[in-house]
This record gives C-alpha cells, structure tokens and sequence, in this order.
C-alpha cells in the first residue's frame, strides 16, 4: 500500500508529472497536521458527537469542551479526509468513517487511535537521536498501568479485522487440539481458531503486565473453557517437548533481536508433535531492490525506534525456521492489513 497524491483537475496532473509540484511539503507540513488530527479528534469524541446529532460546529464545539473557531478547522479537515459530508451548516459522518471510529463500532481503531495520542505521539520526538544513536526506548520495560491498559486496547482493536482473517486462513492441522499462542493478550487470533477447530483449545502465554489489562477483552469472547492465559516469559520460558499442533508468535518477531528470535523457534520446534506449525504473524520488512511497500517500511522505522528491533524480511523468518529444523510450508499475505503475512514452518 502506498499513500499518493491524486490530482483534481488536468493541470495539477501536468504539474505532478513535470515535477512542479514541491511534494516533499506535503510529508513535511500536511501530513503530521493530518495525523494529531484525527488522533485529537478521536480523543475529544467529535465522532461520537457527530454521530449522536450533534452536528453543527457549535454543537460540536459544547458537547467536546472546545472552542468554536479550531473546531471549525478541525472539521474543516475532517470532512476533506473523507471522514464527514457537510450540508446546510450540518455535518454528517460517513459510512466508511462509521466502521471505524465510532467506539461502539464492533470493528472501531479508537483504541488505537487513544493510544497513539496519549502513550505514543511523544516518543517521535526522540526519532532523531534513534537515527544518531540506534538507542531506542525499549518501551514494554517503560509502561505504567494506565499505558499497559492503553496498550492492550490499541492491541486489541487494531487486530479485530486481522484475526478474522487469519482465523479463516491460517493453514494449520485440521485435527489439531493444542495450541499455544505466544505473546497473544487480547487472544483475538487463538479465539478466531478455536471457532474454526472444534477440538482445539489454546494457552497464551504473555507477561503479567499484559495478562492483567488484556483478560477483560479475552473475557469478552465466552471462550474461558478453551482460551486461557499463562503468565511466562517468551525469551526464557520452556515450552515443553511435543505437546502442541499450533504456535503462533503474532506481532512480537519485531521486539526481539535475531538472536532472540532463533532462540524461540528452537524452544517453538521441540515444543512442536510431528507436522504441528509454528506461525510468525508480522509486517514484513521490504527486501532491498523490492517493491516499495509503505507499510512495511514504515513500521520497521517505528519498531526500531520504540522496541530496538524493527521488521525483517521474508529470508530471515525463513532462516530462524531452518535453522530450527522446520521446513518452510508456506506464507500466507493479509488482503486487509497490506504489508502482513503469515510466516509458516512445519515440524516434519
């Protein structure tokens, strides 16, 4: 997926193509105003607002505890972003805005979105002494209480599209019955399985920081009899000898260095029966000379900033795979979250 700019009229066509255009403002000056927001939006509640009829700029302005002239702004962008239509001095949210940032919205990012606003958005201030440095903040050693609780909500409702889809997709065995989930919290992925396998059932082992802020959302989905946490350690904990058909290290490669990451798959592999799947779930670094690919890309910036990691390529995943003793079975690309794929290596 890539974020391009789209002319309105021929001229501007002719400009981009002649290189008039000074393209680079619009990452410099248009995209980070675009970014705080949406984020700020989300935080006041101007999409609840809107969507409970309260929908002039003054309404709008009370209801939120803001000021009537930045609201205008605010929503001035908003509707240009394809969030709100206005008419008659009334704004309206849109159906594809709905989906999304309404927080009673089943499929709603607002947790993210608080997140981002509240924990995230001052760590990019210290971007540049990570590209000076290469120190970055490391910062699951660094949360309070009330970040792990925003934390786990940005985890859990950033990966409600994607664990329906892997829920569907994930080639794993049909008769499995065990499976382990490493690092999983919110246990959206191993819940998504479970209700595809009858037999399964599934541990998910996480720290206990995570554990205490993510079993309400796990409670959520009725499983308690199937779906249960283990507090434990990824980088230290035995997983046992062949006691599972499934595990999956979802949104946690990235965290690790490569010498962490070989160590799991070997502690993954003997933990594996024969022709069990071990399952890497991440956004993937693109390789050098590939398609460019934004998300990837970008995300691998940010986790290098904020985990002293970063994304890897499909070679490496493979390689962690090999070198455990699994032989590659397939990879599987998410057709809602561009950029992701699983990573899958089979036990013989």
């Amino acid at each position: 997926m890539q974020l391009s700019i789209t002319p309105d009229n021929p001229l501007e066509w002719l400009a981009l193509k002649i290189n008039m255009v000074p393209w680079p403002l619009l990452h410099a000056q248009i995209m980070p105003v675009i970014s705080k927001a949406v984020l700020e939006a989300a935080d006041k509640g101007v999409f609840e607002a809107v969507d409970h009829g309260h929908q002039t700029v003054e309404a709008i302005a009370s209801v939120c505890g803001l000021q009537p002239k930045p609201t205008r702004e605010l929503m001035g962008l908003l509707t240009a972003l394809g969030y709100f239509t206005f008419r008659q001095e009334t704004f309206t949210i849109t159906d594809s805005a709905r989906r999304w940032v309404l927080r009673e919205s089943p499929e709603s990012v607002v947790g993210m979105m608080l997140y981002n606003n509240r924990v995230v958005w001052p760590w990019l201030e210290q971007l540049g002494n990570y590209l000076q440095t290469g120190e970055g903040i490391d910062y699951h050693s660094k949360l309070n209480t009330e970040e792990w609780g925003y934390y786990q909500h940005a985890m859990s409702s950033a990966t409600g599209t994607e664990a329906k889809e892997f829920g569907r997709r994930a080639p794993v065995p049909k008769n499995a019955t065990r499976m382990l989930d490493i690092g999983g919290a919110h246990g959206q992925h191993a819940v998504a399985l479970c209700k595809r396998l009858p037999a399964l059932t599934a541990t998910i082992l996480d720290l206990p920081e995570a554990i205490a802020q993510a079993a309400p959302y796990l409670a959520k989905s009725d499983m308690g009899d199937r779906v249960q946490h283990q507090a434990g350690n990824a980088l230290t904990d035995d997983f046992g000898l062949e006691q599972y058909d499934i595990v999956l290290m979802s949104s946690l490669a990235h965290h690790f260095t490569p010498e962490q990451n070989q160590a799991v798959a070997q502690r993954v592999s003997a933990a594996l029966k024969p022709g069990g799947v071990y399952i890497i779930n991440e956004f993937i670094r693109p390789g050098t000379g590939a398609k460019p690919e934004l998300v990837g890309s970008s995300t691998d910036l940010f986790y290098g900033l904020t985990s002293a990691a970063g994304n890897y390529s499909l070679a490496e995943i493979k390689t962690w795979h090999r070198a455990a003793g699994l032989k590659h079975h397939r990879e599987v690309w998410y057709r809602t979250l561009p950029g992701r794929a699983m990573i899958v290596g089979r036990k013989p």
